[in-house]
């Protein structure tokens, strides 16, 4: 028996599945992982954490199926993106905690950038948006508030990377530096037409190059893992950013073809084939992946808060115990309730871009219980994903059209909200028969990494849909609500007015 190895390092948990060699999952390990919130809209991790969480789960689920290291074929690997770490090259140790995707401690250096007219330039080379999310700024802020941070850069002694690259790093005992280019095309210093480093935004956002990794297809040879961790070389052979994983898992390999993934946030992602469509609706132009080195690529919305938000109902509001209560409750709300719930926890994502945007809670009455506010908790990640669909088609018009959703991410486990999920989209909406498809696709790019599959026809024949949810809701009452929730966004917004004022060091315009 030969097995793949997928290690799906999480904002929330780092988790390991074993598939056998027809990819069907055979054991699962997941273990929890702490984040420290430092400051108001700052979100760290402990890198070393990572690590000890992504052995202790690779061993479990080796223990778990009775299979060990000689039979696995090779390890796939998928992450949260954007969250940046940098470490000492000889020792391996990070100079400071990760800096998570969600953190938006740069906004007003983000601000300051846009504002000293950036904007435009990064979106044409990498088509992204200037905001706090993506990598550059993270890192730009520990090399400026790290003692000596900088320097050690400049003579090459540390390395910077997203979470796949310090895996990669550890797993192979610091032999290699490397990254998928899916993960580079999320750092806002990755040209997306050239496929290369950009020197240009290197220099804006004052970045030695010395600190980058290399960049792979997603399927690739990223080396083997060390002999002392599981006691035998096992290949490391696909490697992709969490959401792209998910496209791949979900066989979303055909301009037009959607996918929405429900985790900690909501990402929704459109494969655009070879073209790099520029959305007019401020959503990003990302790569879908990346294979014999021809990038495919991808319109994307990301939202924050989706699955954190029943986190925070459950651990911070404490309104019930276990996560898959809130379908109970939810089903005990009257289908026209009026009460939204923002969940601006660290600002507004796709399409509004508002770091300093914080959460509310409207239309609260005297009726209003438990129940209500986790429905309105559901409803919101149901609103936001209507932001989302309504972008895409308006950016892609009729050239690609869109297809049928695809859905999957933990969250949708829960029918009520991928019933409401229908309503608000008014769109038919299809849950696959396997539900883990973030780690599934990791699986496939190692899978091709080593040749069990030699195109992406074969992988598209294994995909399977478990149940298809119909939109059941009055067309008028899906708009009402929907006003609503626009009408609530509106509210939460922040005054930006005077976001620009203080101008960092590094913020200032290219000289020439």
């Amino acid at each position: 028996m030969s097995y793949l190895l997928s290690i799906d390092q999480g904002t929330t948990s780092s988790r390991a599945l074993l598939f056998d060699d027809s990819l069907q999952t055979v054991a699962i390990a997941q273990q929890e992982l702490a984040q420290s919130f430092p400051d108001d809209g700052w979100v760290e991790h402990d890198a070393e954490a990572i690590w000890q969480s992504v052995i202790a789960v690779c061993q479990e689920v080796l223990q778990r199926s009775g299979a060990v290291a000689r039979e696995i074929a090779a390890i796939g690997i998928t992450n949260q993106r954007e969250s940046t770490v940098v470490w000492d090259r000889a020792t391996g140790e990070p100079i400071h905690p990760v800096i998570v995707w969600q953190d938006r401690r740069t906004a007003a250096y983000c601000d300051a950038l846009n504002a000293a007219g950036h904007a435009e330039t990064v979106r044409q080379r990498t088509g992204l948006l200037i905001d706090p999310y993506f990598s550059a700024t993270k890192l730009a802020w520990l090399l400026d508030n790290v003692a000596g941070a900088r320097e050690r850069a400049e003579r090459g002694e540390l390395a910077f990377g997203t979470i796949d690259s310090y895996l990669i790093w550890r797993l192979t005992g610091g032999r290699r530096h490397q990254t998928d280019a899916t993960n580079a095309s999320r750092t806002l210093l990755f040209n997306i037409h050239t496929q290369q480093w950009d020197p240009r935004l290197l220099g804006l956002f004052d970045i030695p190059s010395a600190l980058l990794p290399e960049v792979c297809d997603s399927s690739d040879d990223y080396g083997v893992t060390d002999r002392a961790l599981f006691g035998h070389e096992i290949p490391i052979a696909g490697v992709a950013g969490d959401q792209h994983a998910a496209l791949v898992g979900q066989a979303c390999f055909k301009p037009g073809m959607l996918k929405s993934t429900y985790g900690t946030g909501c990402f929704m992602m459109l494969n655009t084939g070879e073209q790099a469509v520029a959305s007019g609706n401020r959503l990003l132009t990302t790569l879908a992946y990346r294979l014999n080195g021809v990038p495919t690529y991808a319109l994307e919305g990301s939202i924050f808060v989706a699955g954190a938000t029943v986190q925070w109902l459950r651990d911070g509001l404490k309104l019930f115990g276990d996560a898959a209560e809130s379908e109970r409750l939810a089903e005990q709300t009257r289908e026209g309730s009026n009460v939204y719930l923002v969940p601006a926890f660290t600002g507004l994502a796709a399409p509004h871009w508002d770091p300093r945007a914080r959460g509310a809670i409207f239309g609260l009455t005297r009726d209003t219980g438990i129940a209500e506010l986790v429905a309105a908790g559901l409803r919101s990640v149901c609103f936001q994903s209507r932001d989302l669909y309504g972008c895409l088609e308006q950016d892609v018009g009729l050239g690609l059209g869109l297809g049928r959703l695809r859905v999957d991410g933990g969250m949708v486990a829960n029918g009520w909200l991928m019933q409401c999920l229908a309503d608000v989209l008014g769109q038919e909406v299809d849950r696959p028969a396997v539900r883990e498809t973030t780690a599934l696709g990791a699986a496939y790019l190692a899978a091709l990494g080593i040749g069990w599959y030699c195109s992406l026809d074969e992988l598209d024949a294994l995909w399977r849909c478990e149940r298809t949810f119909t939109p059941d809701m009055a067309a008028g009452l899906r708009e009402s609500l929907y006003a609503g929730w626009q009408t609530a966004v509106e509210r939460v917004k922040s005054d930006r007015s005077n976001s620009a004022a203080a101008v960092p060091r590094h913020a200032l315009p290219l000289a020439g």
